[in-house]
């Protein structure tokens, strides 16, 4: 049974919702719709089933050569696909590359190039209007929320991994259905639900003031520390992956009032297109050396984060998350990643530059950034 949220934009959740789809395509006049997905997704049937699924013709428009981080260059090919199908809409399949990937093009199909004049830090949250092409947005992991967040990550040619911010960005309709996350292996059930644990963490710190965002995330953080267990060991327990799914939702929900240093890192580290590393597992790496961090200017909040984790109230927060990663198998070292040392300075500025800069608890500097980077390695 699915039912319907309005909240930031419209919401189906829960089991079958994904048969709602041709309806909602029907009231966003989407005639040509365009299925942005991945080959990962595309050769393991997931893609196929969904089309079954949804009811849409086997013949649809698709681009399926999303890579792991988004790219400039992914976007502009997209959207020659869109232009050649002459495609009035979009429909993405994934996780939150997909996604973001789908936002880029959605944004370039009514806005003139180049894509990096739209970003953050490029000034570019005041070029971006409704003009949008409409976008449907369907989740097959828990984790990004890309699906109801107002940004897209997406690297550009020179490497940096630009944040691109705007209300009219977050999809037309999120369609979340946990039947679509049943086959996620169990280390990207793991990478990806700490994810969403980051950004339910991340935008709880957040010095912004804004109580209805903190409640959601507090709810989605006791949700996933409660579940994301149950969920990477016994992928097919359909109310852990339910959880999982709403704490995901919950922590892009919420993320309306910024992130933080994790954030910024991750982003930075995400840019060196050679590495290929993951999103959600660079931010549950970092998470513990930027607890450390911030810990002076969060007692209070901790002690709400700890409470929320049926946590001691003397336990080490940063010590609890770096367990936590431990026995979810997440790489503990970034240089287990393939992260070499030499990269480290670059990354330090590119994340004093982040957009989630701003709204971290404590102040970093550049030197700040290289020391948790050292400190991570």
């Amino acid at each position: 049974m699915s039912f319907v949220i309005n909240y930031l934009t419209r919401i189906r959740f829960g089991h079958g919702a994904i048969e709602s789809l041709g309806e909602e395509l029907e009231q966003l006049d989407v005639k040509v719709p365009l299925v942005v997905t991945d080959k990962g997704l595309k050769a393991s049937g997931l893609v196929d089933e969904f089309i079954e699924a949804s009811k849409l013709p086997a013949e649809v428009a698709m681009f399926d050569e999303t890579p792991a981080n988004p790219t400039e260059t992914a976007v502009e090919n997209a959207l020659r696909v869109l232009e050649d199908h002459g495609c009035d809409g979009i429909v993405a399949v994934g996780g939150g590359s997909s996604i973001d990937l789908a936002k880029g093009v959605a944004l370039l199909a009514t806005h003139k190039p180049p894509l990096r004049q739209y970003a953050l830090i490029e000034g570019g949250l005041q070029r971006i209007t409704a003009g949008t092409l409409p976008l449907v947005a369907i989740p097959t992991t828990a984790g990004t929320g890309s699906e109801v967040g107002r940004a897209a990550l997406i690297s550009m040619r020179d490497k940096r991994k630009l944040g691109f911010l705007s209300p009219h960005l977050i999809p037309s309709v999120a369609i979340c259905d946990p039947q679509l996350t049943l086959s996620l292996p169990p280390f990207l059930t793991a990478a990806t639900g700490m994810d969403a644990i980051s950004h339910c963490v991340e935008t709880f710190l957040s010095p912004k003031e804004n109580p209805p965002a903190d409640a959601i995330a507090l709810d989605g953080l006791g949700r996933a520390t409660r579940h994301i267990h149950e969920a990477v060991k016994d992928g097919n327990n359909q109310q852990a992956r339910q959880e999982m799914m709403m704490a995901a939702l919950e922590g892009a929900m919420a993320f309306q009032k910024g992130l933080g240093a994790v954030h910024s890192l991750s982003h930075a580290l995400g840019g060196f297109h050679e590495l290929n590393l993951h999103h959600g597992t660079l931010n549950a790496l970092l998470m513990p050396v930027v607890l450390r961090f911030n810990q002076s200017h969060c007692k209070d909040k901790y002690e709400r984060i700890r409470q929320v984790m049926n946590l001691a109230p003397d336990t080490d927060l940063a010590a609890a998350f770096e367990e936590l990663n431990e026995k979810l198998g997440i790489p503990t070292r970034l240089e287990k990643l393939g992260v070499t040392e030499d990269i480290l300075d670059q990354a330090a500025q590119w994340a004093y530059e982040d957009h989630s800069t701003p709204t971290n608890p404590r102040p970093a500097r550049k030197e700040d950034f290289y020391q948790m980077l050292t400190d991570a390695f």
